[in-house]
């Protein structure tokens, strides 16, 4: 390949991730994502009327394990007022994957990202990363990583959106 050529795709990849980038304020990207128990093909957009939060994770992320209590939580107190939660899994292969969720069980949708067409519509930088979508499918808030810390910060975010869809909580 041409050194001309080369560039030309690493130009095309470099703008391809930076246009596409999610950023709080646009609207959710149009993805297919496989269900984990069935390989189902999902649509992100069957999920709209919800508040969702989209947590891409992979099994050899510690902070991923460690956000799992956190995310069962929030699914235990606000499934019933509009929240879905929906895990996204990046791994290889899916044993792994299916490894991570026998020793740390999650109580919230899992989805496959196979294509990683999703990861790169969101443009995923860190595991795991979390995006919290308004019922009208409006990316409200991004957050990257996980530190209990940050727990009163996704949950205040979480409520907002919550309260904007007419939720009581």
């Amino acid at each position: 390949m041409s050194c001309k050529l080369a560039i030309y795709f690493l130009i095309c990849f470099f703008f391809s991730t930076t246009v596409l980038a999610v950023k709080e304020g646009q609207k959710l990207p149009v993805c297919s994502l496989n269900n984990m128990e069935n390989g189902e093909l999902i649509q992100l957009e069957k999920y709209k009327g919800n508040v969702i939060l989209l947590d891409f994770w992979a099994s050899w992320c510690p902070p991923c394990a460690k956000s799992v209590p956190f995310l069962n939580e929030l699914h235990a107190n606000y499934s019933t007022k509009g929240l879905k939660i929906i895990g996204v899994n990046l791994d290889e292969d899916l044993d792994d994957a299916k490894g991570f969720l026998s020793r740390f069980p999650a109580k919230f949708d899992q989805l496959l990202d196979q294509t990683k067409q999703c990861a790169e519509e969101f443009n995923v930088a860190a595991m795991p990363s979390s995006y919290i979508i308004d019922h009208d499918g409006v990316v409200r808030y991004i957050h990257l990583g996980f530190r209990s810390s940050e727990t009163d910060k996704i949950l205040d975010n979480i409520q907002q959106a919550l309260k904007l869809a007419g939720q009581q909580l």
